[in-house]
């Protein structure tokens, strides 16, 4: 591994079939007031939303609410949450969802003592907190993003169409503890399902794309994607299925609790598109990943075709005797296809709600980062989102 860098991850998890009752453990630590965060209400059709408050109210928590956190929660919603946390003083954020629900409270407690505007701030400067913030709780009810465990927090600007992620870099916006339970996250439809496993698959590979050294971040990197790939399969077919279940959890949190981009410089490229996709459709975040990736992915394999090679032999086992490096590296990316189809993801935005006509603003509102095999330009953008249309 070359260059030198920190690691810090101060997150306690409680992870099984009873991770619940750890709240009990995790409440007194805190103040009596709670801001309860979660999203379109399924949490109350589940038992999970009564279970939860039977243990805030045994620890004596006065709770707040703030409901109807969408999947891609925005800024309005932000601003809403602010006031709510505000009047209510809140000691205590705790975010009970999936990943939007999680960044959501990871914004709104860098946001509630905050003098100037959040958006201008956080999302379009990049600066950090030099205020206050709340500590953040998860009970996790969907896998994909691992919020639950890193300092990310994403939210959209309706009016501007953009869809802007922050990771902080301060390790106290990191939820304090987090709560994950597999049974909770099997009552989700088989299409947030998939979108959530091909989004933790993403996150591996974009922070696997990046570097030439040999990296120990790169073997754990193809060690959880062989791990997903098995399970998700097994979930394909039986969703119910709680071992396979509790390995794409675990999967999801560690393919993105900043491990395996130690040592790396990490390319989020596919992201940066995607991300700019969902704030034109309001696409499920996944699926957006999955319309945009192979475009992308075959666009920079000219420029990293060792590691596409590398990956298509220790990922996707493909047979190298007799074939050119690009002919393995392209085979490589086709059993991907066919793994992503078998799964039923979205293969281009057209199916998302994208047209002809939003590309340009879709172009116009993807950041540009490097750290990858190759940095864009706007024009290698629109021809990738052009493929991207099917």
């Amino acid at each position: 591994m070359l260059g030198n860098f920190t690691y810090c991850n101060p997150t306690k998890l409680y992870f099984g079939a009873d991770a619940l009752q750890n709240l009990n453990l995790e409440l007194p630590r805190y103040g009596s007031r709670v801001v309860l965060i979660y999203g379109g209400g399924s949490i109350k059709k589940n038992g999970i939303y009564d279970a939860v408050m039977e243990l805030l109210r045994a620890n004596g928590k006065e709770v707040a609410e703030i409901s109807g956190v969408m999947p891609n929660p925005t800024l309005a919603k932000l601003y809403e949450g602010i006031e709510i946390a505000r009047a209510h003083q809140a000691d205590l954020l705790l975010a009970v969802g999936g990943g939007s629900v999680c960044d959501y409270a990871k914004a709104v407690s860098v946001s509630v003592h905050c003098q100037e505007d959040p958006w201008q701030k956080y999302y379009l400067r990049f600066e950090e907190p030099d205020c206050e913030t709340l500590p953040v709780g998860c009970v996790l009810t969907m896998v994909g993003t691992g919020s639950e465990m890193n300092a990310g927090a994403v939210i959209t600007n309706t009016e501007t169409h953009q869809k802007i992620g922050h990771v902080f870099a301060d390790e106290k916006i990191m939820p304090r503890f987090a709560i994950l339970n597999p049974n909770y996250t099997m009552t989700l439809p088989h299409r947030q399902m998939v979108a959530g496993i091909y989004d933790i698959f993403n996150h591996i590979c974009e922070q696997y794309f990046s570097g030439t050294d040999d990296n120990t971040s790169d073997y754990i990197s193809e060690g959880l994607m062989r791990s997903l790939l098995h399970d998700s399969r097994i979930a394909n077919r039986d969703p119910h299925n709680y071992e396979a279940r509790s390995n794409i959890m675990w999967t999801a949190t560690w393919a993105l609790n900043t491990l395996v981009s130690r040592g790396k410089t990490t390319d989020w490229m596919v992201h940066m598109i995607g991300q700019a996709v969902g704030a034109y459709t309001n696409a499920t975040h996944g699926m957006t990943l999955a319309a945009v990736s192979l475009p992308y992915y075959r666009h920079i394999l000219p420029y990293g075709l060792e590691k596409f090679k590398r990956f298509a032999v220790e990922v996707w086992k493909i047979d190298p005797a007799g074939k050119t490096d690009e002919a393995v590296a392209r085979e490589g990316l086709a059993a991907m296809e066919s793994w992503m189809r078998e799964l039923g993801l979205a293969m281009n935005i057209r199916e998302l709600g994208a047209d002809e006509g939003m590309l340009e603003g879709i172009a116009d509102a993807t950041l540009l980062l490097d750290g990858g095999y190759k940095k864009l330009d706007r024009a290698e953008v629109l021809a990738i989102l052009k493929e991207s249309l099917g």
